[in-house]
């Protein structure tokens, strides 16, 4: 069925056209074999769509009515599937109706940073995610210590999920054509149920030092808490030298300090 929906800028679509590219990317969300339900975010034309609509507990939402309503003409037997809802705003237990659910999508640049924070909320619910983002968010949702790319988003999320960078994809397979490159990782829940120290606090700390990052984290930490002199090696560091185990060591260490 030809699509006749329009990208729109305000909700930074940018439709995928290339089928050897959605299949790669259906691909790696489907060697999980999970019966975990699985939402699609930003299904557009359903270009990842129609190789997913036949699973039972799948779902396709976005915010675009002009999508859902193709999507729905597209395929009439599961209108049901094809839901009109913001995914940053949904009780996604409640629309599933599932305890477990995984993540697919060509997800819209604008917000893909904020799709990632809502993953993490659910973390005890989100078994994998697979998606297509900006290269450069990408990155650093993989990177590791050490690099100015590593930052808040990277050690969040690797403090709770395996990351991996899958593959880079050109700007000239989508319509229309964003400015910059693209990038499909994959994330896959690791053992931590919970982290070894308070996360409320360790989420502070990271964002706290991240925020000024050029600053050693003596100086970048102090909003939180000041330090005696020499009291911990890790405050001679850069944010991005620590691992997500030293941050865990460095929240510890400021919530006994703050008890002092």
């Amino acid at each position: 069925m030809e699509s006749n929906v329009r990208a729109k800028k305000h909700l930074g679509q940018h439709f995928l056209k290339d089928e050897n590219i959605a299949r790669n990317i259906v691909d790696a969300a489907l060697e999980e074999n999970s019966a975990n339900a699985l939402i699609e975010i930003g299904p557009g034309t359903g270009v990842l769509t129609k190789h997913l609509i036949e699973k039972e507990n799948f779902f396709a939402l976005d915010v675009d009515s002009e999508s859902v309503e193709f999507l729905k003409k597209a395929y009439p037997k599961h209108q049901s599937k094809i839901i009109f809802a913001d995914f940053l705003q949904e009780d996604l237990v409640k629309l599933t109706g599932k305890q477990k659910f995984n993540i697919i999508g060509n997800f819209p640049y604008n917000i893909s940073s904020q799709i990632m924070f809502k993953v993490l909320e659910n973390r005890s619910s989100v078994d994998f995610v697979v998606g297509m983002f900006q290269k450069e968010v990408a990155e650093r949702i993989a990177e590791k210590p050490g690099t100015k790319t590593y930052g808040i988003l990277s050690v969040l999320l690797q403090a709770f999920y395996d990351i991996s960078y899958l593959f880079t994809v050109s700007e000239h397979v989508f319509v229309p054509p964003p400015k910059v490159k693209s990038a499909v990782i994959k994330l896959k829940r690791n053992s931590v149920a919970k982290l070894a120290c308070n996360e409320f606090l360790f989420v502070k700390v990271v964002k706290t030092t991240f925020n000024q990052r050029r600053k050693t984290i003596r100086n970048s930490i102090r909003p939180i808490i000041t330090f005696a002199e020499g009291a911990h090696p890790l405050l001679e560091k850069r944010p991005e030298q620590l691992s997500v185990t030293e941050f865990v060591e460095l929240t510890n260490f400021v919530e006994t300090q703050q008890a002092l």
